[in-house]
């Protein structure tokens, strides 16, 4: 049954501390789910304020007052200190799980489960990066000495972040760039993504009573508005996006001193999937499907091209084909609903564009269902034979349409893969420890992540999440994000009696928030 639904009419940002009460201009935000009792139309949500040049520069200014050249009191701050204010604001946001997950569902219509799934991980996200914040802390209170000279080395915040997150996981993955550049003792900046904008307003209150005044500030509006002005001032220290390769180097390039600012990017994926003479077919199967629709195949780890072993291709076909038809379809909260209707108004028709395209020149839908149309959704699509020349095999389709090409040469997916814009990971599907072997030994060296007789995906969290070429730059995963967003600083001193005796008054002084050897439990 769909939940009833209360319009959030927000009028509120965050900056230096205070929520600041907005009586100009809004943006409508609207559900493609059909709001309407016969027909179709888009079902409005509520609003949030639209704002410009203006508040982003008096945000950032609130920002570099908070970080104050390093000398804030949030960046000077003891790590335990700066951990009490994330575990004060994590429980908070516990407290607002159903609000959170009931906007998902509704704002990016992604499916019940995945949607509490969301919050929860999230919520585990946070205790991980503590935990390995104190790990990190604990590894770093201790002296080095080489060649006579004493070296006490630590993180260090690098300033200003300005964090920008995706409309497919617009909480968790935008917290995996938030949460860590937060508590290295950077400043912040963060605009929410166009889809998924309201389930982040909930959550003001908390970051509000839970960090210094600066230290967090959150904006709403178009990002030509926020995010350019702020970037052209050349004030910002790192920019942090999970998106799309173009936007990432719009934003870089307004950058005066690019050379000075600190990138942490998740970008797009072509992820292909390779399937084997000798792969189990029920297990492949059941990972391709995973792989390739969980979310309606709009996540940048999705498996986005299937190439299969022309030896096992006319089973693989068959089985996958009918796995497809066989999914259960239904708005978010439905029962059994894997795939859901499209968040993006002109998906469908872009998803259409891909189908019609390949179509043409030569590729045959092979599913039953797929393309059939209903409004705002669009039954997934299994294209083959696919050709270089579709549009379906070049771009990123981030929605529910399988490309899949055949192969017998296995240098056939693999110099498509050299010579591909992308490189974040793959799923290899097979038994033989000969091919298997010689597979990983060139893959490693084309992408960041190998997985076998799996789909791709971005967990567990504590593994490194990374690109090459147009996919990303840094890592983010638990342990990596907090040196994404810090660099390694150090107290270094000659070995003589003076310099002992100094850095020991330090200590027993406890003064020192960076020198200093206590343990954090």
């Amino acid at each position: 049954m769909r939940p009833q639904l209360q319009q959030v009419e927000h009028r509120s940002y965050l900056i230096n501390g205070e929520l600041v009460e907005w009586n100009g201009a809004t943006q409508d935000v609207f559900s493609t789910l059909n709001g309407a009792a016969s027909g179709y139309a888009k079902t409005r949500l509520g609003s949030i304020p639209d704002l410009g040049e203006k508040e982003a520069l008096e945000a950032l200014d609130a920002a570099l007052e908070a970080y104050d050249q390093g000398k804030g009191a949030w960046p000077t701050m003891k790590v335990k200190d700066r951990i009490n204010c994330m575990l004060a604001f994590v429980e908070q946001m516990k407290t607002k799980r159903e609000e959170v997950v009931q906007l998902l569902m509704w704002e990016i219509i992604k499916n019940k489960a995945d949607a509490y799934k969301e919050f929860d991980r999230t919520v585990e996200y946070i205790y991980d990066t503590i935990e390995a914040y104190k790990d990190l802390d604990r590894a770093s209170g201790q002296f080095e000495k080489n060649s006579g000279v004493y070296a006490h080395i630590r993180r260090a915040p690098l300033g200003v972040v300005l964090c920008l997150g995706p409309y497919n996981y617009p909480l968790n993955e935008t917290f995996s760039l938030l949460i860590p550049a937060i508590i290295m003792g950077n400043t912040t900046l963060f605009k929410p993504a166009k889809h998924g904008v309201l389930l982040i307003t909930p959550l003001l209150d908390a970051f509000k009573e839970c960090f210094p005044k600066g230290v967090v500030n959150i904006l709403f509006g178009r990002g030509r508005s926020i995010a350019s002005p702020i970037m052209k001032t050349g004030k910002v220290d790192a920019l942090a996006i999970i998106g799309h390769s173009s936007s990432a180097n719009a934003l870089q390039e307004l950058h005066p001193k690019s050379n000075r600012l600190r990138t942490v990017y998740g970008l797009e994926a072509k992820n292909p999937g390779i399937i084997l003479p000798d792969a189990d077919l029920d297990l492949t199967v059941s990972e391709c499907i995973s792989g390739t629709l969980s979310y309606n195949g709009q996540r940048c780890t999705a498996l986005k091209i299937l190439y299969v072993h022309e030896h096992i291709r006319a089973r693989f076909l068959e089985a996958f084909c009918a796995a497809v038809d066989a999914l259960g379809f239904g708005e978010p909260w439905d029962e059994n609903a894997w795939l859901t209707p499209l968040p993006e108004p002109n998906k469908v028709d872009y998803i259409q564009e891909l189908i019609d395209d390949a179509l043409a020149k030569g590729a045959k839908i092979m599913n039953e269902k797929g393309g059939q149309r209903y409004d705002n959704f669009i039954w997934p699509a299994v294209l083959y034979p696919v050709t270089r020349e579709m549009r379906v095999y070049q771009e990123e389709q981030f929605g529910p349409v399988i490309p899949v090409v055949s192969f017998e040469d296995f240098d056939t997916p693999l110099n498509d893969m050299a010579t591909s814009d992308y490189g974040q990971q793959v799923s290899v599907f097979g038994r033989d420890p000969n091919q298997l072997a010689h597979l990983i030994d060139v893959l490693v060296n084309l992408v960041c992540r190998v997985n076998l007789n799996s789909a791709c995906q971005r967990g567990p969290d504590i593994y490194p999440f990374t690109g090459r070429k147009d996919s990303g730059q840094a890592t983010l995963s638990v342990h990596d994000a907090l040196r994404s967003f810090s660099i390694r600083s150090f107290l270094a001193f000659k070995e003589n009696e003076v310099n002992k005796e100094t850095v020991k008054d330090i200590l027993d002084a406890d003064q020192s928030n960076f020198l200093n050897t206590d343990f954090i439990f």
